[in-house]
């Protein structure tokens, strides 16, 4: 019951019955909020006659967008904002419809605002709210305002959206045509963009594989110029390009710069060398200087040739140790091996005293002079040496044999002067010197007088004195050192933590310690110690002895075979053997060689000169081979230089240097020092060539510039210019064959824009010289229109019944010969007329001609006539194209010709004759 009632009593626009809410809308007042609320509550209404009779009533845009914008849309809420922001219904102003439109997110309705509004400025704010590019592509072709359009079509911007625009428009050409220059430019600017980006992925590998190659001298002369390449270029790289990029400069430099420490190195090499070469000069130099003094001093004792000796030694161990590392100079080789024989000689002759000295003594003491003579001629002592005490005694016993009466005086000078030698050696401390020149002088002594002797004997005595002190001084100093020397080779012999090289090297510094104390305060025991301890040591290293004389013996066969090898390549070299290539075996002998040590003492002087001479050789063959390089090097100069003074081409000058380029690279270096100054005159005359490349190019690139800047100009000068008559013709042909000269224009954009547009102008122009030819064919025509109506009137008299009479030319006419063929075809036709439907046929033909030229297009009851003439114009200009002023004055002299002509005939034809002239006459807008 509750519900019967609120049905009976509830408003009718709540009835359940869709009709009835529909007759309770037009109950409602607006005035009333209540019923406005209600109006609004039945426009988002189920039923959609419901919707549409409230949104009937409600006229308010505003009040509609808020439905719209509450949730509210419908089809029916569509239509009606549709009406009235259209202008369709309503009395809304523009102004405020285009407000409310600019509110609008509404894709669909905006679509259709744009496509039905009743103003341009509405349309185009709608067209301004849409984003979608189909929406654009749409109003692009179906809007019937061109500027709207053109805006739509301005905003379609990606490539398959204009591709579709230019596809699809057919109502406006001008926005078919924009858009395909747009598309076209399009495609031109990523065609542009996809052919930079080649290029610069073209350079970028060309820079990564230059920074895999192997230094040549124009590595770094290449890196900058694809470094200057890389700069020039205009788009701009990506991420992964910019990286790969630094990375190739990184590994590019690093070629540049290994090839620099090794350029250091080597300099370092060759300062080396000079500082070995200096080195071994003072070698010789204190060796000669050695051997020499030996030949100034008065006498030779033991001292002098153990010093010489031990000299001698470690000046050969240091000589074999410089020339392993650096080649001897073959004079100052000579230099050692002469002093070194020098040596020799004294080192025998030396051995040879050292063997006989005790039958020297014996025979002294013997006084067998005969003796003593075969002894000291089997010794040959050397005669620039200056003699022993023993071999001086011996001289001096046979100078006594042979000189008897040696005065007195003599003798006793020749005391005094060894009284000061031996003051002075013990002034010294030489010891053992002085302790033999003493017995001596004792000795000489006793065979003086008594007078004679008595005033030197207290000096003998003293010095005496002497010798003794210093005996037992040396005797005290030697007697601790001694025990302590025991003690640490004893310790020494019983250290088992050192290693086989460590125990050897201490062992020998005791040893040589202990013969350096000589005899001073020697002893059995300690000599028996000493040598104990020595032994177990020498025990201890014997393997390590054995395997060192078997590294030492491998050595030296390495050595050997080294030698041999390098022999053979000396003997029998390459003929076109890269001086680098000998240079890296010798570079590479000389690792092997310090490689290859020690070797046996004994055959390492033999083994140091042998290679030091293979090495002279390959030096020499290395110096040899640099010349001929610089020999070639110096030939690709002045091929360059010749070049440069030949008249020809710059790019193919270029392209012969990068040959010779090649060529260079393929070529080993050149002597040190020729190599540097060889190449920066090669890359300085390469300059040269390349920058007269790089001018030609900018020149040409220069007139290219200036050629399309007078393009420009001209086509901004034809473009204002507008031919008045056909005769202007010959100023279009100038501008043809003045942009014809003016090519070859540099490629890009704006060539391409610049080539379009004038192809638009010329086409443009022509079109407009044909039209005025038209016109001027025409005008002169209507000069001929007197005499045409003396025609028809001449063929009305005729088909009326009367005479067939010639029509006079008129008085100040003047027609082109055909035209006159034509008049005189006109008189003969009324002499023998044909018949009427072929006069109406030919009369038509006429016509249908006249509307293909100035339509385009006839109706389709003269479609066979049409396909006619058709047929007919395509054989006609299978031997020369007509034009259309041509083909119109062609179609005029035909229709001067024709007759006779009736009246009713030609009032029928004549109006659409007058049209189609009247068409053509009219010019295209400039």
């Amino acid at each position: 019951m509750s519900g019967l009632l609120r049905r009976l009593f509830a408003p009718r626009w709540q009835h359940p019955d869709p009709q009835v809410r529909c007759q309770a809308v037009a109950r409602l007042d607006l005035e009333r909020d209540e019923h406005r609320l209600a109006l609004e509550r039945l426009a988002r209404d189920e039923s959609p006659s419901v919707r549409a009779t409230a949104l009937a009533r409600l006229d308010d845009p505003e009040r509609l967008l808020g439905l719209l914008d509450e949730g509210g849309a419908s089809e029916e809420l569509s239509r009606q904002l549709l009406a009235l922001l259209a202008g369709r219904t309503g009395s809304l102003e523009l102004g405020a419809r285009v407000a409310l439109i600019e509110r609008l997110d509404d894709a669909d309705l905006l679509a259709e605002l744009c496509l039905r509004g009743d103003n341009q400025q509405l349309r185009l704010a709608a067209l301004a709210r849409l984003d979608g590019e189909e929406a654009l592509i749409r109003q692009a072709c179906d809007n019937g305002i061109a500027a709207v359009r053109h805006a739509a079509a301005e905003r379609v911007v990606s490539e398959a959206g204009l591709a579709r625009l230019a596809q699809q428009v057919r109502r406006d050409r001008q926005v078919m045509r924009q858009a395909r220059e747009r598309l076209n430019r399009l495609r031109a600017d990523a065609a542009q963009l996809a052919a930079a980006r080649d290029r610069r992925e073209s350079l970028l590998a060309n820079l990564e594989r230059h920074a895999t190659a192997p230094w040549e001298p124009l590595y770094a002369g290449r890196f900058r110029h694809l470094m200057r390449e890389w700069a020039t270029l205009q788009d701009l790289p990506d991420a992964s390009q910019e990286r790969r990029y630094h990375d190739a400069c990184l590994r590019c430099r690093k070629v540049i710069g290994d090839h620099e420490a090794q350029q250091r190195a080597s300099e370092a090499s060759e300062a080396r060398r000079e500082d070995a070469e200096q080195a071994r000069e003072a070698l010789v130099e204190a060796l000669e200087e050695g051997v020499e003094a030996l030949g100034r001093s008065e006498v030779v004792m033991t001292q002098d040739i153990a010093s010489l000796r031990a000299q001698k030694q470690l000046l050969a161990h240091r000589w074999q140790a410089l020339s392993d590392q650096h080649l001897a100079d073959q004079a100052l080789r000579q230099r050692y091996d002469a002093v070194r024989e020098g040596f020799d000689r004294i080192s025998q002759a030396w051995v040879r005293l050292e063997e006989r000295a005790g039958e020297v003594e014996l025979a002294l003491t013997d006084g067998d002079d005969e003796r003593l003579t075969a002894l000291l001629g089997a010794l040959a002592w050397p005669e620039d040496l200056a003699p022993t005490p023993l071999l001086r005694r011996a001289r001096e016993r046979l100078a006594q044999q042979d000189a008897p009466a040696e005065d007195h005086a003599a003798r006793l000078a020749r005391f005094i002067a060894d009284l000061d030698d031996l003051e002075s050696l013990l002034e010294r401390g030489a010891f053992k010197g002085a302790s033999r020149l003493h017995q001596r002088l004792r000795q000489t002594a006793e065979k003086l007088d008594t007078s004679s002797r008595q005033p030197h004997a207290a000096r003998l005595r003293q010095l005496g004195a002497r010798l003794a002190e210093l005996r037992d001084w040396r005797s005290f100093v030697a007697g601790p050192k001694r025990d302590q020397l025991v003690q640490t080779v004893e310790a020494l012999a019983e250290d088992a933590t050192l290693l086989d090289a460590g125990l050897d090297r201490r062992h020998r510094q005791l040893v040589k310690e202990w013969k350096s104390l000589g005899d001073a305060a020697a002893n059995r025991e300690q000599s028996t110690h000493f040598r104990t301890a020595s032994d177990r040591i020498h025990a201890r290293l014997t393997p390590w002895r054995e395997r060192l004389d078997a590294e030492r013996q491998t050595n030296l066969a390495t050595r050997e075979t080294l030698c041999q090898q390098l022999e053979t390549l000396l003997d029998q070299p390459a003929e076109e053997a890269d001086p680098d290539a000998l240079r890296e075996i010798r570079d590479r002998a000389r690792d092997q060689w310090r490689r290859a040590a020690p070797v046996p003492r004994d055959q390492a002087e033999a083994i140091g000169r042998r290679f030091g001479r293979i090495r002279h050789a390959l030096q020499a063959l290395i110096d040899q081979r640099a010349q001929a390089v610089a020999e070639t090097k110096r030939d690709l100069i002045e091929q360059v230089r010749a070049l440069l003074g030949q008249a020809m081409p710059a790019a193919r000058r270029a392209e012969a240097v990068k040959a010779l380029q090649q060529r260079w690279r393929e070529l080993g270096r050149a002597p040190r020092g020729e190599e540097q100054a060889l190449w920066r005159e090669f890359r300085t005359l390469c300059d040269q060539v390349f920058a007269s490349r790089e001018a030609e190019r900018d020149d040409r690139v220069r007139q290219a510039r200036e050629r399309q800047e007078a393009m420009q100009t001209l086509i901004e000068r034809m473009d204002a210019w507008q031919p008045a008559s056909s005769a202007d013709e010959a100023a279009l042909a100038a501008a043809i064959a003045e942009a014809a000269a003016l090519e070859p224009l540099p490629g890009g954009r704006r060539t391409e824009g610049m080539r379009r547009r004038w192809s638009g102008i010329v086409r443009a122009r022509r079109e407009r010289l044909e039209r005025l030819a038209v016109v001027e064919e025409v005008e002169r025509w209507r000069t001929v229109q007197p005499l045409l109506l003396a025609h028809l009137e001449a063929d009305a008299e005729h088909l009326a019944g009367g005479e067939s009479r010639e029509v006079a030319l008129p008085e100040g006419l003047s027609l082109a010969d055909d035209m006159r063929g034509a008049h005189a075809r006109r008189n003969a036709a009324r002499q023998a007329p044909p018949a009427d439907e072929e006069m109406e046929e030919h009369l038509a033909r006429v016509r249908v001609h006249l509307s293909l030229l100035a339509v385009g297009s006839v109706s389709h009851r003269d479609d066979p006539l049409r396909l006619a003439i058709q047929v007919e114009r395509l054989n006609d200009s299978l031997g020369r194209e007509l034009s259309c002023a041509e083909e119109v004055h062609g179609v005029l002299r035909e229709l001067l010709a024709t007759g006779p002509v009736a009246p009713a005939l030609w009032s029928r034809e004549v109006g659409e004759l007058d049209r189609m002239l009247e068409r053509l006459t009219r010019l295209p807008p400039p």
